[in-house]
């Protein structure tokens, strides 16, 4: 580990960490607003009511130090670029109160929410308060949580076994992709566990997300999944949380740069440190390439195919592939794909600067070397050196037989 040479941008660092810590720690309890200066506009008794997926209801006091003329609220979601502006209805005693639909405007689960409101005085100043903060929790659900440092699981249907399970997976999965990417801690992260598939599904849904087997949300923190209860339930969560977690860590690791990974390398990444891999994977990719119906690597770059079938297929080759990449070029250069990747280097170009191939060469060597393809091809291939010095071991005789045929017709 190197010294860091900036020891004033080190303790920087420490103290964001402490107010992000501080912060999320409230906003567990409700909603909170941020420490500030003064700034014109005093908003008390603030509260929020909301039912997810459906409406939420604002409600505070607004007080200043000249009569309001008008007041507005702005809400956003914290990673949201628009904050959407609405007038307020202020009560002859200061109150407010605004409910917002939420059904036609749907704003993604567990989002961190920020607000504030503004007002016009009578004098013309434009004065400000908070901002406040609160997490747009699944309330249709009552969560149930244990947490380990930064890292929190949360679920409703299960004992305390059920939840220390998907903690111990959570722990031993970070521990994991250590050894492949960095693993950053200093924002919390929560793993939320919806006991079926429809649940979670339905959540997305409300949420505006599309439906997935699982959902990670890498810059909030959080991961969403289905699991319940049962005999297999530790192997499951081992598979799920840090396939999840690992989305969460690319991001971290890569910031905006994340969103130009290979659809195939981010989530053969994920897969790869499943702590229990899919065996129907193995199954499928034997069956895809005996029938000739691989998926080129090339074609996974963007997206995945939305049939499910060749979707699975698709995750498939890419965990095959990935793995197959680390086993070739190491930790390091799965490291580089990432960094070359986050760079902006299109799908071949990224893959040529890491490890030195474009993407369809790494392809075909994957298929050679993991699926037994073009045998023949790899064994011409394997023993072109060997060929090679066995003919230039013969062509020197050879050559000297044939000199030695034209000399003597010449003397003839």
């Amino acid at each position: 580990m190197k010294t860091n040479p900036f020891p004033k941008t080190t303790m920087l660092k420490q103290i964001r960490k402490f107010i992000f810590f501080f912060l999320t720690a409230l906003i567990s309890l409700g909603f909170t607003a941020l420490p500030q200066s003064q700034t014109g506009l005093a908003a008390t008794n603030v509260n929020i009511f909301y039912n997810f997926g459906q409406q939420i209801t604002f409600m505070a006091k607004l007080s200043a130090s000249a009569p309001i003329q008008q007041a507005f609220l702005s809400f956003r979601e914290v990673n949201e670029q628009n904050t959407r502006v609405v007038p307020l209805t202020l009560n002859a005693d200061g109150s407010t109160r605004y409910q917002y639909d939420a059904s036609p405007h749907l704003i993604p689960p567990f989002a961190m929410i920020e607000f504030s409101y503004q007002a016009t005085l009578a004098n013309n100043q434009s004065v400000s308060s908070g901002p406040f903060y609160f997490r747009y929790e699944d309330n249709r659900f009552t969560w149930k949580q244990l947490s380990n440092g930064a890292v929190s699981v949360h679920w409703y249907n299960g004992d305390e076994t059920f939840g220390q399970a998907a903690l111990d997976a959570a722990r031993t999965g970070l521990q994991g992709i250590s050894q492949t990417l960095p693993v950053s801690l200093d924002a919390p992260v929560d793993v939320y566990i919806y006991a079926t598939f429809d649940d979670l599904v339905s959540s997305l849904a409300l949420g505006g997300r599309k439906w997935e087997a699982g959902h990670a949300d890498p810059s909030i923190g959080v991961v969403m999944l289905a699991a319940a209860p049962s005999d297999t339930q530790s192997i499951d969560l081992q598979r799920l949380i840090p396939h999840e977690l690992t989305h969460v860590m690319l991001y971290r690791s890569l910031g905006n740069g994340f969103n130009r990974l290979p659809t195939w390398l981010e989530e053969g990444i994920a897969s790869m440190e499943e702590l229990y891999p899919n065996p129907d994977y193995t199954r499928a990719l034997e069956a895809a390439s005996k029938n000739d119906s691989l998926l080129p690597l090339e074609d996974l770059c963007v997206s995945f195919p939305a049939d499910s079938g060749r979707a699975y297929l698709a995750f498939a080759e890419s965990q095959s592939f990935v793995r197959f990449l680390r086993d070739t070029y190491g930790n390091t250069g799965i490291v580089a794909l990432t960094k070359a990747y986050a760079d902006g280097l299109n799908c071949d170009l990224g893959a040529t600067r890491a490890v030195g191939a474009p993407l369809n060469q790494l392809d075909a060597r994957w298929r050679e070397s993991v699926l037994g393809q073009n045998i023949a091809g790899v064994a011409v291939r394997n023993l072109l050196p060997y060929l090679i010095i066995l003919g230039l071991t013969l062509i020197v005789p050879v050559w000297g037989v044939i000199h030695m045929i034209a000399k003597g017709k010449r003397n003839a």
